[in-house]
């Protein structure tokens, strides 16, 4: 598919979108600078297409003094001098586009750097006038009082005192990082100027970064306010009524009925990720129950039929705890984490992998969950690969370490002596780049690499996993989930062992009697008729059943 095909395809494309996430810096380095760059990931598309995928989520490459790994911006319209030129960047959006990639880039709404020079001039400007109005400023520090701390591990108020402006600015991240003021028009003009900006280059969509947080109002939690909303719709009109092709993408780490309002009344964002789904899939299997998963899911599936889920098991960030119970959260802090240092904020910051104890059958367990519940599903780059952690690393590092293709120097990554590299090598225990790279997967038949292809491939075989209902199998053992993905004759019964012990179940038969036939893992074929089957699994099994 190239990219006359993309410019042809249906609206919505991104209920067919199977998303890749990556850190342009840490993907591959083509001129030897020891930092990733758009012409190295450009030299890695095809692998990028052979994965299965679709889509490609970028993670910030503006100029950024890196103090926040470039979600503190100085410059929204300047790619950052490491990373290339404007011309690589125009070169890479051509080349994924003419291999049917979709592009979607981060936009960190919320809050810049101290540095930028918004900030700078903000900070010097009369109070109450337009410039110093692009942040939110008070004389003291108990104003908004009622909002939380987000990150609790490193700072202790929403408020920081700054001597230039004789004055406390509001920031709901780091201290560098100011919040923008969204009550003042020219600071949404500006953004959405940005935004123009980027799509002149091509791009198909904007992941909106921590978009709960645009607005505050005293007496409130200051958190998905209703004038934030208010944004949300003017952007998506600026956007969307130029190109209704664009997608909106929320991050709203908020509860079930929160993050649901940020599809509007599909004026809103088109997608939002599945922060509610997230830990309940973690948590399921650490309980060995499915009783996490329906629940959340069958609370969430009511949207519009214009809008979608990405579904998705780790990111950049840490495997977020902050809206399960505090009794859930030592639960997961003791299966996932027991190592304290494995754990910042209200969460844990591990790889998929290493969240498995590097167990193949959970790995694969959780990818085919993610791949055949309702949602596009977003992949982690390294995750196909089973690529390990660092926690040794500060803050989030450790999960955002180069990738792996070789066992050659720097893991392929660069040629760049490994002390200068942008973020160190896995180079030691059974993550390391010479046990767990692209090059020995790919020619291992049997690898993970291959394994997450063939999934993919049988995903997007079966438009039931993108756009059929699903249905959840009633069976009294509670070990065991299953539910069909449906969509006109394409129908599919998934199910799976969520424990650790050999399980039996009963499963329901489908009013249409036929067999069935194994799309992704091994099940003797089960006759479907009117009647109930019995079934035996083995400890963390799957499978996905086409039935006739």
């Amino acid at each position: 598919m190239g990219s006359d095909k993309l410019k042809t395809d249906l609206k919505r494309w991104y209920k067919d979108a199977i998303i890749y996430q990556l850190h342009v810096r840490t993907f591959h380095d083509a001129n030897g600078d020891g930092v990733g760059d758009f012409q190295g990931l450009t030299a890695k598309l095809d692998y990028i297409v052979s994965l299965g995928v679709n889509t490609l989520w970028l993670m910030p490459f503006f100029k950024s003094p890196g103090d926040d790994d470039g979600y503190d911006v100085t410059d929204f319209k300047c790619i950052d001098a490491r990373y290339g030129s404007f011309e690589d960047f125009r070169e890479f959006i051509c080349a994924a586009h003419e291999r049917g990639l979709r592009i979607i880039i981060e936009l960190v709404l919320n809050h810049t750097s101290d540095d930028h020079p918004w900030f700078q001039r903000a900070r010097r400007a009369t109070p109450g006038s337009s410039e110093r109005d692009f942040y939110v400023w008070s004389e003291d520090d108990q104003k908004f009082s009622d909002a939380r701390v987000i990150f609790t591990d490193s700072e202790n108020s929403n408020w920081t005192w700054d001597p230039i402006a004789n004055a406390h600015y509001w920031h709901r991240f780091y201290e560098h990082q100011p919040d923008l003021n969204y009550r003042n028009p020219d600071v949404l003009r500006s953004i959405l100027d940005v935004m123009h900006f980027w799509l002149d280059f091509g791009v198909d969509g904007f992941r909106l970064d921590a978009v709960p947080y645009l607005m505050e109002r005293d007496g409130t939690p200051s958190e998905s306010l209703p004038e934030t909303h208010e944004i949300l719709r003017t952007i998506r009109q600026s956007i969307c009524g130029r190109d209704a092709d664009i997608v909106l993408l929320a991050e709203a780490n908020q509860p079930s009925k929160k993050v649901m309002e940020y599809f509007g009344d599909g004026d809103e964002c088109q997608m939002a990720f599945h922060f509610p789904l997230m830990p309940q899939l973690f948590m399921a299997v650490a309980k060995g129950l499915r009783q996490p998963i329906v629940s959340i899911v069958e609370r969430t599936k009511h949207i519009l039929e214009s809008c979608q889920w990405a579904i998705f098991l780790r990111n950049h960030d840490e495997l977020s705890l902050e809206m399960v119970t505090r009794k859930e959260r030592e639960e997961m802090w003791s299966a996932y984490a027991p190592n304290e240092e494995a754990r910042i904020n209200l969460g844990i910051r591990r790889r998929l992998a290493p969240l498995m104890d590097n167990d193949r059958g959970r790995i694969e367990l959780m990818h085919a969950l993610l791949l055949s519940l309702q949602g596009s599903p977003v992949l982690y780059y390294g995750d196909e690969i089973g690529m390990g952690d660092n926690i040794k690393l500060e803050d989030r590092h450790g999960v955002r370490t180069p990738m792996q293709w070789s066992d050659r120097q720097n893991a392929g990554f660069s040629s760049r002596h490994s002390h200068s590299l942008t973020l160190p090598i896995i180079d030691r225990g059974a993550h390391s780049y010479e046990a767990v790279n692209v090059r020995a997967q790919e020619e291992a038949e049997n690898s993970l690499l291959n394994w997450i292809r063939q999934a993919i491939s049988i995903r997007t075989a079966n438009e039931c996993f993108s756009h059929g209902s699903c249905r959840f199998q009633e069976t009294e053992n509670e070990a065991v989930l299953s539910y069909i993905r449906e969509s006109g004759n394409n129908r599919v019964l998934c199910m799976f062992n969520l424990s650790s012990e050999w399980q039996e179940a009963e499963i329901l038969a489908v009013r249409e009697s036929g067999k069935t036939s194994s799309l992704l893992g091994k099940l003797d074929p089960v006759k479907i008729c009117d009647s109930v089957h019995k079934v035996r699994l083995k400890p963390y099994q799957y499978v996905w059943l086409a039935l006739s």
